[in-house]
């Protein structure tokens, strides 16, 4: 019995030592995980210091590059319409309800519009954000609206670049979003389009107004 005993050992040795060899040459090939792009850092923009172009800056380029509806009331009727782009809700951006002022620019202004739009929606994707899009809350103001807001703000005048199609004003307390995910803090997406904004003006694309009243950027292409 003992010799049987001793087989049976020796037997169940050998066969597990050839298990182990067989296992030890079909390894699974290893799997390498990529691990997720770290989201870049929100710059800290000092608003008031970045961005404080005057109207001086803004009411020049404005006039070098602007067709001049300070004298319109009608911009459908007026010669100037064949110059400018009728701006609407696209991919980039969302224009809000304008009680004083209308939705045209001129394409070098409407181009960049665009592009600030779109530049910020890649910068959230950087940031792993969420969508959301720009508002546009004033663009051009024709004589028409001068007179209108000459009666509730003394300091409106015909000195205003919004008077040549060059100028439009982006809200930085609200914005559009995509999808039902959990709302980002206003602040943190006002950053974010403040580094778009800085991105550009430094490449000499615009003027950047940090307008605390209106809570908007004025912005004026150059």
């Amino acid at each position: 019995m003992k010799n049987i005993y001793t087989i049976l050992i020796l037997a169940v040795s050998i066969l597990c030592i050839a298990g182990c060899s067989c296992g030890g040459g079909n390894k699974l090939p290893e799997v390498r995980v990529e691990k997720p792009e770290k989201a870049h850092r929100i710059a800290n923009i000092n608003f008031k210091k970045e961005f404080n172009d005057l109207n001086e800056k803004h009411l020049a380029a404005a006039k070098n590059i602007g067709v001049n509806a300070t004298d319109v009331d009608s911009i459908e009727k007026s010669d100037i319409i064949d110059d400018l782009v009728f701006i609407e809700d696209n991919d980039a951006y969302i224009v809000d309800e304008l009680t004083h002022s209308v939705p045209y620019l001129i394409p070098q202004a409407s181009e960049l519009l665009e592009e600030i739009g779109r530049s910020f929606q890649d910068s959230l994707v950087m940031h792993h954000l969420p969508p959301y899009k720009i508002i546009v809350s004033s663009v051009l103001r024709t004589g028409k609206h001068i007179k209108k807001l000459s009666r509730r703000n003394v300091n409106a005048s015909k000195n205003s670049a919004h008077c040549y199609a060059t100028t439009f004003d982006i809200t930085y307390k609200r914005f559009q979003p995509l999808t039902d995910a959990e709302e980002v803090p206003q602040i943190k997406l006002k950053l974010v389009l403040g580094e778009v904004l800085r991105d550009l003006k430094k490449q000499d694309r615009c003027y950047v107004k940090h307008e605390v009243k209106q809570a908007c950027f004025h912005i004026t292409a150059r």
